[in-house]
């Protein structure tokens, strides 16, 4: 049953013009992409497109001929084999149209039916025509396309508001001015409206912030289509990098029991009523704010007993006596009410740990923080092998380059070491840079326009390798550029196991080498378990670093050796029983194996130049956000 605000009428004509611009599968519709990048050939064409309206104006128009211009003879001539008598009246003489629909009459039923929802009757109006000219954008590409309604077609007020939905037909044709093309539309097949006082879009630019609580209409917006074009294009760059590079796709699991990383802030995954956890933060929370605890209560139950005692045995005054009977079963009901609740929660308030034995798991598990290890898996059996999806990761921070569900590109590859790992990194990474430079030029150009004129240079600027130094040498540049450059003075000691803060990896790829830079071999405090050890005591790992972004990819050199990666697993204290599979891998056909992680949604951020993650995720999840 079509909904109260969509129309259809007759299906869209056949095309029947050859050669014809190309219609999209399963449609007539042809792309405003299609049409917009060849004016020439698109001219003269009728088609069938569809969007929605971005902007609108509507004029008197000019071509139309005047009714109060027209000869009373030459109007006589047509409205006696148009219209009826009646007609005129009820189109002349309001109070007569109001009479005539509230009784009816013989003419009544037709010249309703004449007028569709969509269509208003070409008859003599009493009022100068007018034509709508729209401004029409269905996302595939930057531009918009001029849409011309004449009245006769369709009303104008239902067709203008910003966000209405169109799907129209008609005849293209060059134009001078700022459009090179525009669209005389000659039937509208579908209006879906909008609710205007509801409706978040305007012609007005809106912050990038406010447009993150309308997740779902802020695509309708050039900016952020602009985006997810380009996001698209990384993404299908991604798999075909690796296609032609003979990596195999592998879909790794999304709900584990392993903290990949050994050291990670995890989502629980549990279908098991909360209920209890929720009476335990409460009575908590009634613990904070008034600052009693049931071992208090219990200790002043006693002392207040102990006064009522005292004062019976000195027989003091009857009211004394009276009031500390009352403050004594005031405390005991509190302390009664304590015990009800502890007891009902059993260990809870003294235990964090889940019962998961009734669980739809019988064991606690969580979302994953990275696939690498369950990649391993598969890559000492299929050889190169990559994964894309999401990872999640509790972090109430209000990062601007963190959120908690984003996407990455994870790859593990058979029988390589550090250096190829890097060398791998390194050529993706400018792969995509390239990828975008040649496949989204249009888009670029607004990304120049609206929000990073640098995109164009920073992009076709990633051609040579990046540069390259270990830890303890970016570690040295920061010390003297701190001590001789009197404007940049870091608060941090540069001292050896030295955590490279966001500021100092920036200041690395901004100023010092204005460029990528590789940095690698860092002290194992700062990477995970599973990292090989290198024989000077730090970790063969590796962080790919880019200007005004900080590290984009983290890499490492797996360790093979089943005594050195046990080692480290009980020096961090994890749950060795956790890791049993993972340690399976080395002790049943180990391998020399290195891998990387590529922040998908931070290359998306590169790209563009946006300063905030969010606004590069279609459906950002944030603490506190996740309302769509």
């Amino acid at each position: 049953m079509p909904t109260t605000n969509q129309h259809t009428v007759s299906s869209p004509l056949p095309l029947l013009h050859a050669p014809r611009l190309p219609s999209l599968p399963y449609s007539d519709r042809v792309q405003l992409k299609a049409l917009l990048a060849q004016p020439d050939f698109a001219a003269g064409q009728r088609v069938v497109v569809g969007g929605w309206v971005k902007s609108a104006k509507e004029e008197e128009n000019p071509t139309a001929p005047n009714p109060s211009t027209r000869t009373d003879d030459a109007a006589r001539d047509r409205r006696s084999k148009d219209v009826s008598c009646v007609e005129i009246l009820q189109s002349r003489i309001p109070l007569i149209r109001n009479l005539w629909d509230v009784f009816g009459g013989s003419g009544h039923a037709q010249h309703k039916k004449r007028e569709s929802a969509l269509t208003v009757p070409n008859q003599t109006k009493a009022f100068p025509p007018k034509i709508a000219r729209l401004l029409l954008t269905d996302g595939s590409c930057v531009q918009s396309l001029q849409v011309v309604v004449d009245s006769s077609v369709a009303n104008p007020s239902r067709l203008m508001p910003t966000g209405t939905c169109l799907l129209v037909e008609g005849q293209l044709k060059r134009i001078e001015g700022k459009h090179d093309i525009e669209l005389k539309a000659e039937k509208v097949h579908h209006i879906g409206t909008v609710d205007f006082d509801k409706y978040p879009l305007s012609k007005k630019r809106i912050p990038l912030d406010t447009l993150r609580d309308y997740s779902q209409f802020r695509p309708r917006t050039t900016t952020v289509a602009t985006v997810m074009r380009i996001r698209s294009a990384l993404s299908f760059a991604t798999h075909t990098f690796f296609n032609e590079h003979a990596f195999i796709d592998v879909h790794v699991p999304t709900i584990t029991t392993t903290d990949s990383e050994g050291f990670s802030n995890m989502f629980k995954v549990t279908t098991l009523d909360q209920n209890q956890k929720a009476e335990k933060e409460k009575l908590e929370t009634i613990y904070e704010n008034e600052g009693v605890r049931l071992e208090h209560v219990k200790a002043a139950v006693k002392e207040k007993s102990n006064i009522v005692e005292h004062l019976k045995r000195t027989e003091s005054n009857r009211e004394a006596l009276a009031a500390a009977v009352q403050d004594l079963k005031k405390t005991n009901d509190l302390a009664s009410q304590l015990e009800a609740r502890e007891k009902k929660l059993g260990t809870s308030l003294k235990d964090d740990k889940v019962d998961s034995s009734k669980d739809f798991f019988p064991f606690q598990t969580y979302l994953t923080v990275s696939g690498r290890l369950h990649l391993e898996s598969y890559a000492c059996a299929l050889g190169n092998v990559y994964s894309f999806g999401p990872r999640f990761l509790v972090d109430k921070t209000s990062s601007a380059k963190n959120a908690a569900e984003m996407w990455m590109v994870e790859v593990e590859m058979a029988f390589s070491q550090l250096e190829d790992s890097m060398k791998c990194a390194n050529d993706f990474f400018k792969y995509l840079c390239n990828w975008v430079v040649n496949n989204c030029s249009e888009e670029l150009k607004f990304v120049a326009k609206r929000i990073d004129n640098t995109c164009f240079d920073r992009l076709k600027g990633i051609r040579s390798d990046s540069s390259k130094m270990t830890y303890h040498e970016a570690i040295d540049l920061l010390r003297k550029s701190s001590s001789q450059t009197e404007d940049k003075k870091f608060e941090t000691n540069f001292e050896p196991g030295l955590v490279l803060t966001s500021e100092h990896l920036s200041y690395l790829a901004d100023v010092i080498c204005k460029n990528p830079v590789i940095i690698y071999n860092y002290p194992k405090e700062a990477k995970p378990f599973y990292v090989r050890q290198n024989d000077d005591g730090t970790v063969a790992a590796f962080d790919l670093v880019v200007p005004k972004l900080g590290t984009i990819i983290s890499g490492s050199q797996n360790e093979e050796r089943l005594n050195m990666i046990s080692s480290r697993i009980d020096e961090l204290g994890l749950a060795r029983e956790k890791y049993e599979w993972y340690l399976d891998l080395r002790r049943n056909g180990t391998v020399n194996n290195s891998g990387f992680t590529l922040r998908f949604d931070l290359m998306v951020l590169f790209a563009t130049g946006l300063g905030n993650v969010r606004d590069v995720i279609p459906f950002p999840r944030t603490y506190g956000k996740a309302d769509n």
